[in-house]
């Protein structure tokens, strides 16, 4: 028995190969780590220059056989993969399908079990779907392959039996795989709702409009819902993209009736900000046959900005400026006890904090005393909706929405049964959460789709997805954007903030001493326990001068 390391581009291929695949990997890799900046939303398509996949060579050995063949099932949208059935005979060539999905995978190692198997290690980073779904691995996840070979009428190795689907390098997923975001619809048709797909780079906006079309996930189907009217297909099948940067986009419907009659402006605010994310599309335009349709929708997405930080000083809720920190104008703690925790809408006009660690109360105004929400044991820090509901997490009841005037709410769902909420955070969307828990199985990060009734009371979650997956303990979620979440946590006893992408690999921040509490943000702040607020700026924590005694930093949400 034999064992074979395999590199990430195997040493087999000619040396203007490899060139080709660093210069490629180095223009158009997407970063996993490092910190959170501000950017327009786009990613860079893939440069001029091709991955060239090679065919078998004469009388290479089994091992070899089933090494080239991962490479080039990894290179093969530019070919439709011919290159890669040159290596499969019998049933297999027509049989493999390359896309029924990804195992994302770290360095392979490669074994000759026998005269004719060739067993491929796996380190797992993480798992895509037929459809583009990114499920993150846990730490330390491995898969083994096998592959039976054959010999053919000329003494050439060649598989028989291949495992459906795609192995491709980390490095490699980044060059051919772009991740991007399909827009939906919230049910009051005010916000666009983001879906992170990871989607072949190679004719991306084809690949972008296809899976919009197709609709959400299941996980996301019933909270949000599409402009798109059933069964609308491309047509032509390809979205061209022209000189001038303008995507255009056929729709066809066996009734065009389906499509004319359709929400056009809904319709066309979901296909533009789909296809506007992408690099190299400045435009859309959408036609039904010989009708253009015109006029999208102006909805709101992702992460406000010119909010200000808020925070406690001193048991005093104060804002963060240029000056420093200065009062919250029109309100005052005096009379809450023990406030923490402040939370709020973007306007304003709903603010919440909770005294004590039992108690969630409205926070007092000049013409307002503070009202008791919701009292329990040991709540989790609140967070508020555009709905004006303010969200907790109760040790003994679970998950609670109250806003005021009205009895609060008990939001369950039976993936909670037997888990304890330890927090939570609500998207600026009002569609989607983020939620920590803990049960017999240890802590889980993850997001689910809110359910609301007609008037947005919430109803119940929808089936969750999991997010941050190596992270072994989690006290604390916020949002940093619309498809990122910050998370405090990692091994048992840690407390540092980690990004986790909702489809993407969770990465650490710089550790900080002393943590304790976190805000979302594009730029996150964090307080530590001798009452310091510090702001992430390039890769380093750095402090806020002249701040004292600060504690629990916090954005609208």
């Amino acid at each position: 028995m034999t064992a074979l390391r395999a590199p990430r581009a195997p040493r087999l291929v000619g040396a203007l190969l490899a060139a080709c695949v660093l210069l490629l990997a180095a223009c158009t890799a997407m970063p996993t780590s490092g910190p959170v900046q501000q950017g327009d939303g786009r990613v860079d398509e893939p440069s001029g220059i091709d991955v060239l996949a090679e065919g078998p060579r004469p009388d290479a050995a089994p091992v070899e056989i089933v090494e080239r063949f991962l490479v080039a099932g990894s290179a093969g949208f530019r070919d439709n993969f011919v290159v890669a059935r040159q290596y499969l005979a019998g049933e297999a060539r027509s049989e493999w399908e390359p896309l029924a999905g990804v195992v994302v995978s770290g360095a392979l190692e490669l074994t000759e079990i026998s005269a004719a198997q060739v067993q491929v290690d796996v380190p797992v980073v993480a798992r895509v779907d037929r459809d583009g779904r990114y499920s993150e691995a846990p730490a330390g996840a491995e898969t083994a392959l096998t592959y039976v070979l054959v010999q053919d009428d000329d003494g050439q190795w060649r598989i028989v039996d291949a495992p459906d689907g795609l192995v491709v390098p980390v490095d490699d997923f980044e060059v051919f795989f772009r991740q991007t975001a399909l827009y939906f619809l919230s049910p009051d048709e005010t916000f666009l709702v983001p879906e992170l797909r990871w989607l072949p780079a190679r004719n991306l906006p084809t690949y972008v409009a296809s899976a919009l079309l197709a609709g959400p996930s299941p996980w996301l189907r019933d909270a949000v819902h599409t402009a798109v009217p059933e069964g609308v297909q491309l047509k032509p099948e390809a979205v061209d993209v022209d000189d001038d940067g303008v995507a255009h986009v056929g729709l066809y419907s066996a009734r065009a009736a389906d499509v004319l009659d359709a929400d056009r402006p809904l319709l066309l605010a979901q296909l533009e900000r789909s296809l506007l994310e992408l690099s190299g599309v400045g435009g859309v335009e959408v036609s039904v046959g010989s009708v253009s349709l015109e006029g999208a929708a102006t909805l709101s997405q992702g992460t406000p900005a010119g909010t200000a930080l808020e925070l406690l000083q001193d048991g005093a809720l104060v804002q963060l400026g240029q000056d420093g920190v200065v009062p919250v104008e029109g309100v005052s703690l005096e009379g809450v006890a023990d406030p923490r925790h402040p939370a709020r809408d973007e306007s304003g006009d709903v603010r919440v904090v909770l005294s004590g660690t039992s108690r969630l109360v409205t926070v007092p105004t000049e013409t307002e005393p503070s009202t008791l929400l919701y009292a329990g044991t040991a709540l989790s820090p609140p967070s508020v909706d555009r709905f004006g509901f303010a969200w907790t997490a109760d040790a003994d009841a679970g998950v609670v929405a109250a806003r005021a005037g009205s009895e609060p709410v008990h939001v369950g769902a039976d993936w909670l049964e037997g888990r304890t909420v330890r927090a939570l955070r609500v998207a600026r969307d009002g569609v989607r959460v983020a939620v920590v828990s803990q049960g017999e199985d240890g802590v889980a990060v993850e997001l689910a789709a809110v359910v609301r009734d007609r008037r947005g009371v919430p109803q119940g979650f929808g089936e969750p997805v999991r997010v941050g997956t190596p992270l072994a303990d989690a006290t604390a979620v916020v949002w940093v954007d619309e498809a990122t979440l910050g998370v405090l946590g990692g091994e048992a006893g840690e407390n540092r903030v980690h990004l986790v992408p909702l489809a993407g690999e969770t990465t650490a921040l710089p550790d900080v001493p002393g943590l304790v509490s976190l805000s979302g943000g594009r730029t996150p702040y964090v307080a530590t326990s001798d009452g310091s607020l510090l702001k992430l700026v390039g890769s380093s924590w750095v402090r806020v001068p002249d701040v004292t005694g600060a504690s629990d930093p916090a954005f609208a949400g």
